[in-house]
């Protein structure tokens, strides 16, 4: 039987998927697709909007809604239900995919049902994908980071002086879900201007937003989708 399959995304651009991402969707019997409620009882689901672009049929698609919120409880109920849901189908023979936007193993809670399922002794496969500050790179045109220099990739809880022993070390930093941490970026920036900043927001979509401005950062309120990548001052 085949093996459920967790698929990457990529960073938003329908292009930015991988082939045999594509390929393998257009197998897909039941794609699980994760929607954010919203206020007003609606919800947005960017991975639809790929998988539409991509011209994945919708009766294919079957979306479930996962909270947003600091207390993980509701979403991991939901992990559970698309967890219970994906075994009924694989014993139906169906082709069962579970998608995530950026890479299905880069700060990805999703893959808690691939980890689950690996535990009970089903099949799994993982397709890898692009993550969003790789395609950030590539759409300013940056090298991110060259020879022997090192790079570190953090999530939004970080303080000014955390940041600052990165960069004395001469480490590029990555920051992902800026909404977390807005106040210690904006005094790191307005402590330390002469670094390079290089700010992203809904990268690869038609809201797609960039700026190396600091004083243009620092206005900023930082959505879910955007990133910060810091290099530091060259001599």
């Amino acid at each position: 039987m085949h093996p459920i399959q967790f698929i990457s995304l990529g960073p938003g651009d329908p292009e930015l998927i991988t082939l045999k991402a594509y390929k393998q969707l257009q197998k897909s019997d039941l794609i699980f697709c994760p929607s954010t409620p919203k206020r007003g009882g609606i919800e947005v689901s960017h991975s639809k909007v790929i998988l539409q672009a991509l011209e994945i049929e919708e009766e294919h698609i079957q979306t479930f809604s996962l909270p947003m919120q600091k207390n993980r409880e509701a979403a991991f109920a939901a992990y559970h239900d698309v967890y219970l849901q994906a075994i009924a189908a694989y014993k139906n023979e169906k082709k069962v995919a579970i998608v995530a936007e950026g890479d299905v193993g880069f700060y990805a809670s999703i893959h808690r049902i691939y980890d689950q399922l690996k535990a009970e002794h089903y099949p799994v496969a993982q397709i890898a994908g692009i993550p969003a500050f790789i395609a950030a790179g590539a759409a300013a045109g940056l090298q991110i980071v060259e020879q022997e220099e090192r790079l570190t990739v953090i999530p939004g809880i970080v303080s000014v002086e955390e940041l600052l022993a990165f960069i004395e070390k001469k480490n590029t930093v990555v920051i992902m879900k800026l909404s977390q941490c807005r106040a210690a970026i904006h005094e790191f920036i307005s402590r330390y201007p002469t670094h390079r900043y290089h700010y992203f927001e809904y990268i690869g979509t038609e809201r797609h937003y960039e700026t190396h401005e600091p004083e243009n950062i620092c206005t900023k309120e930082f959505p879910y989708f955007s990133l910060l990548i810091i290099q530091p001052h060259q001599k």
